[in-house]
């Protein structure tokens, strides 16, 4: 990495184009799960297998990039018109388009959570079967999109089930970059995250501290924008203060730099890196 670093600084290496993505935050009281009632909430985060090129091994939430068809115009849409996430997130309204209906797309694929509903007001309250197993997999070898999936169950993205959270852009010596949006959203009544595989080797729901706590001891490993978001976190007491938080989201680039000898990547910001 270091001599990755020094090539881009010297001009000698064109940095790769980002990617759009969208990352999911999401959110439950603490205590929800068979430990009975707390304080508190917690954040459902996977461990990427170590064999996979981006970021292996780390502690991540659900996420991953647009696919072109998560901007089909078709897709049902509830929460806030496409040009108000245009306006949120600083972008076209095509792209704000595909980065929420990534956002649902991606929290389905690898949670087996469903931000989605019949109608403007209601949600799906199960999504354990065997047929929307069967749903979620059509989606992550593609053979359907998210539209298609909704339409043929009569469903409809509920886009104000999510709220923008952060820009985050990879930096310019990574070989696989992504400029990722993230996004915060309260876990659905009714419905169960499970452990789905794919590019998770385990998960695990977490107090934003605990996961700061467990990254300072070495017992998992965070990249930055995931540390930081984290920490960000942290600073609420409960799921529906996260929610209410007002937001600017302006593009994040951690920025490289030689300094002695060494070389740093800079937190973008005022928060202190809280590793």
């Amino acid at each position: 990495m270091a001599a990755a670093v020094r090539e881009v600084i010297e001009g000698k290496v064109e940095p790769v184009t980002p990617r759009d993505a969208a990352t999911v935050m999401l959110l439950r009281p603490s205590g929800t799960g068979e430990a009975g009632p707390g304080r508190g909430f917690e954040v459902y985060m996977l461990r990427r297998k170590p064999t996979m090129e981006f970021a292996p091994g780390a502690y991540v939430f659900p996420g991953g990039s647009v696919d072109q068809r998560d901007a089909d115009e078709e897709v049902g849409w509830a929460g806030p018109d496409v040009s108000v996430w245009a306006s949120l997130l600083g972008t076209s309204p095509e792209l704000a388009r595909a980065l929420v209906c990534a956002a649902v797309r991606e929290t389905f694929e690898e949670s087996g959570v469903l931000l989605a509903g019949p109608a403007a007001h209601e949600i799906v309250a199960d999504t354990t079967g065997d047929d929307w197993e069967a749903d979620r997999q059509a989606l992550l070898d593609r053979s359907v999109s998210l539209a298609e999936l909704l339409a043929r169950r009569g469903l409809i993205v509920r886009s104000d089930l999510l709220r923008p959270w952060a820009r985050w852009i990879t930096p310019a010596a990574e070989p696989r970059r992504f400029d990722a949006r993230f996004f915060a959203a309260a876990m659905p009544p009714g419905q169960l995250t499970r452990d789905v595989g794919g590019e998770a080797a385990a998960v695990q729901w977490i107090s934003p501290g605990g996961a700061i706590e467990a990254g300072r001891a070495g017992q998992i490993e965070l990249w930055l924008p995931t540390a930081m978001t984290l920490a960000e976190l942290a600073d609420y007491p409960a799921v529906r203060d996260v929610l209410a938080a007002e937001r600017e989201i302006t593009p994040r680039l951690p920025e490289l730099f030689v300094a002695q000898g060494q070389t740093w990547l800079s937190v973008p910001g005022d928060k202190e890196y809280p590793l």
